[in-house]
C-alpha cells in the first residue's frame, strides 16, 4: 500500500516485526519513555487495551507487536496527530488489530462506555504548569504540559475504562510520584508495580513506571530500576531486550 507523506513527515523503521511509523520531524517523534513502557506493560490473549493520548500511535503498535490480545485502540485529541496514526496503521497493515479514535481524553468513558477494556496505558503530559508557554496549541506544547487534560482526568477516565481487574500502566515523572498515587488510589486504581528509570547507573531517576489494578487491594511491589545507557550513546543489554533486538 501506498501511504502519502505530507510536509515534514518521514517513515522511521521500528525494527520489531518489519513496522514501521510515520513522524513529523517538526512536531512531537516518540522517546524512551514510550519504549519503556511497552516493555513494562503486558497484554495477555485475548485481552483489549486502550492508550490514552496516544500521539502516532506507537505504543499500540509495539503492544500489539510484543502481546496477544485481540484489539488495540490509541485515542488522540490533535487531528493531524491522529491522522498519522491512522495512516501508520494502514502502511503496516493492522488495521483489524489496531483503531486509532480522535478525541478527547476527558471524553474516554463516554466515547467506549464504562468497563470496556482490559488495559490501559499511558503516556500522559509531565508538566502541570502550562503557564508561560508561547503557543500551548503546538503539538509539543500538548504533549509535554497539561494543556487539555490534567492527571486527575487520566486517572479518572482510565478507572472508567478498566473491568473490575484491569490493568492501568503509566510512565511519568518521579517529581509527581506523590501527586501520581493519590490521583490513581481516588478512582480506585491501586497502585501494584513500580519500577524507577535512571539515564545512567550513576544517576538520579528520571522516569517512573507504574501498573496499577482497578480494585486491588494494598500492596505494592518494588522493582529493580531500569538504566538506560552504559554509556553515551550504547544502551543497557535491558534496553536490547526491551527493543527487542
Amino acid at each position: 500500500m501506498t501511504i502519502k507523506l505530507k510536509d515534514n513527515e518521514r517513515i522511521d523503521d521500528l525494527q520489531r516485526n518489519g513496522y514501521q511509523i510515520i513522524q513529523n520531524q517538526e512536531g512531537f517523534c516518540f522517546g524512551m519513555d514510550a519504549v519503556l513502557l511497552s516493555g513494562f506493560a503486558a497484554v495477555k490473549p485475548g485481552e483489549k487495551a486502550i492508550d490514552l493520548g496516544t500521539g502516532t500511535g506507537i505504543i499500540p503498535m509495539l503492544l500489539e507487536a510484543k502481546n496477544q490480545g485481540s484489539h488495540y485502540t490509541g485515542l488522540e485529541i490533535q487531528k493531524e496527530v491522529a491522522d498519522m496514526a491512522k495512516r501508520s496503521v494502514l502502511l503496516n497493515h493492522l488495521e483489524d488489530k489496531i483503531s486509532i479514535v480522535e478525541g478527547d481524553i476527558k471524553e474516554a468513558s463516554r466515547l467506549f462506555g464504562a468497563a470496556s477494556f482490559d488495559v490501559v496505558t499511558t503516556n500522559p503530559p509531565y508538566m502541570n504548569d502550562a503557564h508561560g508557554l508561547k503557543n500551548p496549541d503546538l503539538p509539543k506544547a500538548i504533549s509535554r504540559h497539561e494543556v487539555l487534560c490534567t492527571l486527575d482526568d487520566v486517572a479518572r477516565e482510565g478507572a472508567k475504562l478498566l473491568r473490575p481487574g484491569g490493568r492501568f500502566y503509566m510512565v511519568h515523572r518521579p517529581h509527581r510520584l506523590i501527586e501520581i498515587i493519590t490521583a490513581l488510589k481516588t478512582y480506585c486504581l491501586e497502585p501494584k508495580r513500580m519500577k524507577m528509570v535512571h539515564p545512567y547507573i550513576e544517576k538520579e531517576a528520571n522516569m517512573v513506571l507504574i501498573e496499577a489494578v482497578r480494585g486491588g487491594k494494598s500492596m505494592i511491589k518494588v522493582q529493580a530500576p531500569v538504566v538506560v545507557y552504559k554509556e553515551p550513546g550504547v544502551y543497557t543489554d535491558e534496553i536490547y531486550q526491551i527493543y527487542g533486538y
